[in-house]
């Protein structure tokens, strides 16, 4: 089963392929697995970067014969054709490429496109008979349904992962689609079955920069001083600066904050999760940790002088933040 089903697919019968959205990991990892489908075995393998090569040589591989086969499989990556990105120079090789996607169904080749991008320029004539002529795939995954995607795709590769496996793997990639992919793809290359364990993500899997800052402000705020003190030297002995680990800090106070005054305004978790576009996970972690939004206002307030001055250079070395730490 191609991945592909794993999303809304505007003609899904269609071999040619346009992939949208802007996770370019994600959209990678997609085109390696649809073009890898066997009833693709055979055929010519072309791949344009649009960005790297020619236009004009886009356009001759569409348009002429495979020397090698009756068919070939034309992979187009970073499509700037579709974007208002594209120099008004290339317009000759912008009417080429209407004449061939007006009639794409016509051609014997397997066009795939990836797109990498935010949004396509919709008001372009060549865009919108791409979208008519290709099977349109949109790829874009909110944060909250990160957990729902992961799963699906896990158990279409064939692998089997449990609950409390999948929040430790996306808990550790930040639950973020493309770093939780990669971490995925690491596991499936040690695991000696067809199985992800807990016991094989918390092994293989690092905590992530914003996982460690956020087991420092919990070892804080629940007066384990010595914890903190020991979590933020070992950061800092790993080559964090000190102004990055206030970055990370500032974005994990702020998050808080949020879930604590939409949480006082009578919102369920499943609101919360929507309404700030995070992983349910994340916003059950934020509802558990004992802290009032006034005292997180005032730490806020302190994180953002302590960014200003290390940024100004009136602090430059960790012990400043240290002092920080200590008081909360």
């Amino acid at each position: 089963m191609s991945l592909l089903s794993l999303f809304s697919n505007s003609q899904p019968n269609n071999p040619n392929v346009l992939l949208q959205g802007p996770d370019a990991f994600l959209n990678d990892y997609l085109a390696r697995d649809y073009v890898s489908d066997p009833r693709f075995d055979g055929l010519e393998k072309v791949t344009v970067d649009c960005e790297a090569d020619s236009l004009d040589d886009l356009v001759a591989d569409l348009a002429e014969a495979s020397l090698f086969a009756t068919q070939k499989l034309v992979l187009i990556k970073n499509p700037i054709f579709l974007t208002g990105k594209m120099p008004a120079k290339y317009k000759k090789q912008a009417d080429q490429l209407q004449a061939i996607f007006d009639h794409v169904d016509q051609i014997d080749d397997i066009v795939v496109i990836v797109a990498s991008y935010e949004k396509l320029d919709r008001r372009k004539k060549l865009t919108k008979s791409v979208e008519k002529g290709l099977n349109t795939v949109k790829t874009a995954i909110k944060s909250y349904e990160s957990g729902k995607f992961m799963q699906a795709l896990i158990a279409a590769e064939g692998y089997r992962i449990d609950r409390p496996a999948l929040d430790l793997l996306l808990e550790r990639s930040d639950q973020v689609v493309d770093a939780a992919l990669g971490n995925y793809n690491k596991l499936k290359a040690i695991s000696n079955s067809k199985t992800i364990s807990k016991e094989l993500v918390d092994r293989n899997v690092d905590m992530s920069l914003a996982q460690n800052v956020f087991a420092i402000l919990e070892a804080a705020l629940a007066h384990n001083y010595q914890e903190a003190s020991d979590r933020l030297q070992a950061q800092l002995r790993e080559g964090t600066y000190p102004v990055q680990l206030v970055a990370v800090f500032i974005s994990q106070v702020e998050f808080l904050t949020c879930v604590k005054v939409l949480s006082q305004r009578r919102r369920s978790e499943s609101e919360i999760v929507k309404e700030l576009g995070a992983h349910p996970y994340r916003v059950k972690t934020a509802l558990r940790t004992r802290i009032g939004v006034k005292q997180l206002e005032r730490m806020l307030g302190r994180l953002i002088d302590l960014d200003y001055k290390y940024k100004n250079g009136t602090y430059r070395d960790a012990k400043v933040l240290e002092v920080f730490i200590l008081s909360c």
